[in-house]
């Protein structure tokens, strides 16, 4: 029995790989409520995940499968499948966040022999480590051991699967019956065929300039495969062979926050290096920065961009969080929140993990670094672009003007329905 959890594709699917070898197989995916219930159920995610399970489907179909989709606990589903198929064997991909741990021990109280695969990260957590140490609390050091590393062979993408006879499939449910809410208007679809197509045009329009471009607003050259990463609809091992290396360090600082992560499996509630500062309570701050209106227009289009596409440039995501937490010192956490109701790359470890590089409580080097959102708007959106994409109300001033729109006489900017700053501009 093959268990998809965040792996949910055919290509290089080491856990995959190991179940077709022996013969028959049973393709399953299991809706948790447990996580229903909780933050995971963002809109953005779960249509997202819907996509990517479809798609997975018609993948094993194609292969002369299907894929077995269940409701309830994992472990009593598995168990349930495995006396009405006979599998005595579960495969499923290794993967080390709090709630996988557990669910792999309930896995392993059944009566069956349960075997884990790499998959979800390039290296998995725990396999480098440094000195006198179980993980690397600093990233530099745990990027040249990255790079260095050996790298697991890339699995064989299945020909064909056989699925028992007599298995009911089940239909995937409907996103009112997983969540409520909208997904993001320019959501993009899920899926690994769709993720393949953006890996592939990415590597070839732009990933070589990868070093050059990553941090232009306004180009949106990013790769922007964080949700397929996120869904295992890409595979990271395949990522990293092909891309060059700036990109691949990006990569690397994924899978440093994992292994951080499954180190210290509170990096999400807890200050991984408490700062010992007295955090900002101003709750109307808070809500002019969720929704937009800080009057900072850099800060306010990364905003919109996370609403309207479920996504933000990571350059963006690096402004808007220290723009939280530095200029109005409002504790991270609930910027981590905001940003899992919307992302649909919402990962626990990168998403955490950054969210307290930024704040200095987490593993930069410079707890003390502030990202002065001007600066940072002269320098990544000098021609106002990236402003003007997002905030239709500045669309026809300059770029100048777009990134300060404070400084127009008093007249022109009451015509522009758009904020003052909420701080010392």
């Amino acid at each position: 029995m093959m268990l998809f959890t965040r792996d949910l594709r055919i290509r290089d699917n080491p856990a995959l790989a190991a179940a077709c070898r022996t013969g028959q197989v049973v393709p399953v995916f299991v809706f948790d409520d447990a996580l229903l219930d909780g933050p995971f159920a963002a809109p953005n995610r779960i249509r997202f995940l819907l996509d990517s399970l479809a798609d997975l489907r018609e993948s094993l179909r194609g292969l002369g499968a299907d894929l077995v989709v269940r409701r309830g606990d994992p472990a009593t589903e598995i168990a349930r499948l495995a006396r009405q198929t006979g599998a005595d064997t579960l495969f499923l991909a290794d993967e080390r966040s709090r709630y996988a741990t557990r669910r792999l021990a309930k896995l392993r109280e059944l009566d069956l022999r349960v075997t884990t695969h790499p998959g979800i990260t390039v290296v998995p957590p725990g396999d480098l480590t440094p000195a006198g140490g179980d993980h690397y609390r600093v990233f530099t050091p745990y990027w040249r051991a990255w790079d260095a590393a050996h790298r697991r062979p890339i699995a064989q993408t299945p020909h064909a699967i056989r699925l028992p006879a007599g298995v009911h499939p089940g239909p995937l449910p409907k996103f009112t019956d997983l969540t409520t809410g909208s997904p993001s208007r320019d959501l993009a679809a899920g899926g690994e065929r769709a993720g393949c197509r953006r890996m592939t045009d990415w590597l070839r329009a732009d990933a070589a300039d990868y070093d050059h471009v990553h941090d232009d607003l306004a180009a949106d050259r990013t790769s922007r495969l964080g949700p397929y990463l996120k869904f295992g609809c890409v595979s990271p091992r395949e990522l990293q062979a092909a891309a060059p290396g700036g990109a691949r360090r990006q990569l690397a600082w994924r899978d440093f926050h994992h292994q951080v992560a499954a180190a210290f499996p509170a990096l999400a509630t807890d200050d991984y290096r408490p700062r010992r500062h007295r955090w900002n309570l101003d709750e109307d701050a808070r809500t002019a920065w969720c929704v937009g209106r800080t009057g900072i227009p850099i800060v306010d289009a990364g905003m919109r961009q996370l609403h309207t596409e479920g996504f933000m440039h990571n350059r963006a995501r690096l402004i808007t969080a220290s723009f939280l937490t530095r200029d109005l010192g409002i504790d991270w956490r609930h910027g981590l929140r905001h940003f899992n109701a919307w992302l649909a790359d919402g990962d626990i470890a990168d998403n955490a993990g950054n969210w307290q590089w930024v704040a200095g409580t987490g593993n930069n080097t410079r707890p003390g670094q502030v990202m002065n959102p001007h600066r940072q708007a002269a320098r990544f959106d000098p021609r106002g672009d990236y402003v003007r994409r997002y905030l239709p109300e500045l669309a026809d001033l300059d770029g100048k003007q777009a990134h300060r729109p404070w400084t127009l006489p008093a007249a022109r900017r009451r015509t522009l329905d758009y904020p003052p700053p909420i701080t010392d501009p």
